[in-house]
């Protein structure tokens, strides 16, 4: 025997359903786990304080939130400030550095000159270029390891004596002690370590993206640097008519390079290959350039030609001012960057300091705002839990007595939707009992005393009912009406639960007494049957849960056509008890049934293998009775101690 109790369950599930509203004292009654777990009214006493420190703590939170996003943004701006200065002084240090490459450069090319024509031209007053190096040296903020090789070792020299021998390398120069390749030498070493120390001073990943320029920068030099060393070279072939091997391929490693970097730098930054292009078109030597550098990549023996030496020398010297220039554009582009990079850095760190500041000052007046408004809310919600209360109390008396009329799953179905479309159900049973006899006792018997009779009968068979799956259509009069199979679908098992109510409603009612005629015993007709019907609600007012169906009229007439304190049961539900087992029937034969014809019947007589029950269970309590003959549910409806 199923020992579920599916209609107290669905009652209880329906109630929560239905119960859509949350009062203050839903919140004081939560059990554990919940915020306010404690009992805690937030309209009264207690918890009223712990929910105003609740709601002071939720716009506290994001205040503090919004707080510390602040510092830190600020912190951020601060450092990517203290970033930006120190690429300004990157920069400052490349400039310098870069100026006296420069300076090294032009002196480096005034020198050759100078040499080459055996002191007897010069490009440009050299003692004046010695001046501007030095200059450029001593405004230096900073100064590199520079490296030089003497009699085979490396000599690190300082900024001082550094200067020494630039000093002593100059005056060799006035001495005509010096030949055209130590002066290239000399000058190559020089600017080879201040290129590399330029190199490990600029960052290439800052976030400011000025590395970009600073590459350029630095490409540019090299470039210049590279194109000075292969001019010498230049120089030399148009001024002997031939290259050695060494120099020719010296030659062709600093033309290469010179153009290689000279591309990368134009194309770091865009504005400069515009300028570029222009330049090179406006230019009248350029053309002239390429064709004698083609001319010296052949490296073909031809007649020495001082003056075709000089005119190369002057296009190098004119190009090489050109790139100088922008050079000098490009600086300046990386000064007005680095300038706009600070003003927006300090722009941001005032609007981080404005912003807290701003924050710090409103948050006392947003808790004060929000303190205000939850007194008010909590005054509100004092007088809204008492007609919460109220309201909850008519809700549930209201439910209760739906869930009495209405299968609970469909009457919290008619409440949520208003409506409730008829259903087909392919397969359930349908159970049908009456009273033998009714209504010759109700005849010599008081309305009083039929009312009490039934009452008893049917609190009996209600309390049996509630061990299986089954739902309780209706009663009228003395016939009592049992279906399983809906509105919750079940399988296939509504068969065996109705055959196993029947069995234990028969067995309770041998055992029953009627109330004013004692000596007599209560004799019920059963029957049941198993098909399909179409079950919905019916009605507007006072409405009912109602099945439709042949199978529903073949039920009734396998009551009224079987016999006292038997089961009257069809073939159909005969052979699905006989697909499942366990139940013993008997055949009755055929029997003659209003609108059906012959049918072929049999009796249910006991569960196979146990006996029946045949004592009374005890009585729920809800259907007790007093001495008023009233029900206990209609007194709990009627009492407020009950909510």
């Amino acid at each position: 025997m199923t020992n579920s109790k599916p209609n107290q369950h669905n009652v209880s599930e329906g109630e929560d359903t239905s119960l859509r509203s949350l009062s203050s004292e839903d919140v004081s009654q939560a059990p554990r786990g919940y915020c306010c777990a404690k009992s805690n009214n937030p309209a009264d006493g207690r918890g009223r304080k712990l929910h105003l420190f609740q709601m002071l703590s939720l716009p506290f939170i994001p205040i503090f939130a919004l707080i510390v996003q602040t510092s830190f943004l600020l912190n951020t701006i601060m450092n990517t400030r203290h970033e930006v200065m120190e690429i300004e002084s990157q920069v400052t240090k490349a400039e310098d550095l870069g100026k006296v490459v420069t300076r090294l450069q032009l002196e480096r090319f005034d020198v050759a000159f100078y040499v080459y024509t055996e002191s007897h031209h010069q490009r440009t007053n050299v003692t004046k270029r010695f001046q501007l190096t030095d200059d450029a040296l001593q405004n230096m903020s900073s100064w590199p390891l520079v490296s030089l090789i003497r009699d085979g070792k490396i000599v690190y020299l300082n900024k001082t004596t550094f200067q020494e021998n630039l000093k002593e390398f100059r005056e060799n120069l006035s001495k005509n002690e010096t030949k055209m390749n130590d002066v290239l030498n000399w000058y190559t070493a020089v600017n080879a370590a201040m290129l590399e120390h330029l190199t490990s001073e600029i960052k290439e990943t800052d976030n400011s993206g000025v590395w970009r320029f600073l590459l350029s920068f630095k490409n540019l030099l090299k470039s210049i640097e590279n194109i000075g060393i292969s001019s010498v070279y230049g120089v030399n072939y148009f001024g002997k008519g031939k290259l050695r091997s060494e120099y020719y391929e010296k030659f062709i490693r600093h033309d290469a390079i010179a153009k290689d970097l000279l591309n990368t730098s134009l194309n770091y930054v865009v504005k400069m290959r515009s300028d570029y292009e222009q330049f090179s078109r406006s230019m009248p030597n350029y053309g002239k350039i390429k064709y004698q550098t083609d001319i010296i990549i052949q490296n073909k023996n031809r007649t020495p030609n001082y003056n075709e030496s000089l005119v190369y020398f002057e296009a190098i010297a004119g190009y090489t001012d050109e790139l100088r220039r922008l050079q000098r554009d490009l600086r300046i582009t990386i000064r007005e960057y680095v300038d706009e990079n600070l003003q927006e850095a300090a722009s941001r760190e005032a609007i981080g300091i404005a912003t807290l500041v701003g924050v710090l000052a409103v948050s006392p007046v947003i808790i004060w705002l929000v303190r205000n408004a939850v007194a008010t809310i909590q005054l509100y919600a004092a007088n809204l839990a008492k007609k919460a209360k109220e309201l909850k109390r008519e809700k549930k008396k209201s439910d209760f007595l739906l869930f009495q009329m209405l299968p609970p799953s469909v009457a919290t179905q008619l409440k949520q939707t208003r409506q409730v479309p008829a259903e087909y159900y392919a397969s359930v049973t349908i159970y049908f009992s009456d009273i033998v006899g009714f209504t010759e006792i109700a005849a010599v018997s008081t309305p009083l005393e039929v009312v009490t009779f039934l009452n008893k009968i049917y609190k009996l068979f209600d309390a049996r009912i509630e061990c299986y799956d089954v739902y309780k259509v209706e009663t009228i009069g003395d016939s009592y009406m049992v279906a399983s199979g809906l509105p919750v679908k079940n399988g296939n098992k509504h068969v065996t639960e109705i055959a196993s109510m029947a069995l234990d409603l028969l067995a309770g009612s041998t055992q029953f007494k009627i109330p004013h005629r004692k000596s007599e015993r209560l004799q019920i007709r059963s029957g049941a049957h198993t098909g399909p019907v179409v079950a919905g609600i019916v009605g507007s007012k006072m409405p009912r849960y109602c099945l439709f169906g042949d199978t529903v009229n073949t039920a009734s007439r396998m009551e009224s056509t079987g016999e006292a304190s038997k089961i009257h049961i069809s073939l159909e539900m005969k052979k699905a008890l006989d697909s499942i087992g366990g139940y013993r029937t008997e055949h009755r034969g055929l029997v003659e049934v209003k609108g059906k014809g012959l049918l072929d019947t049999y009796w249910l007589t006991c569960k196979e293998g146990g006996m029946n029950r045949t004592v009374e269970m005890e009585t729920p309590a809800y259907f007790q009775e007093d001495e008023d003959n009233e029900p206990v549910f209609i007194k709990r409806l009627r009492s407020d101690t009950y909510y």
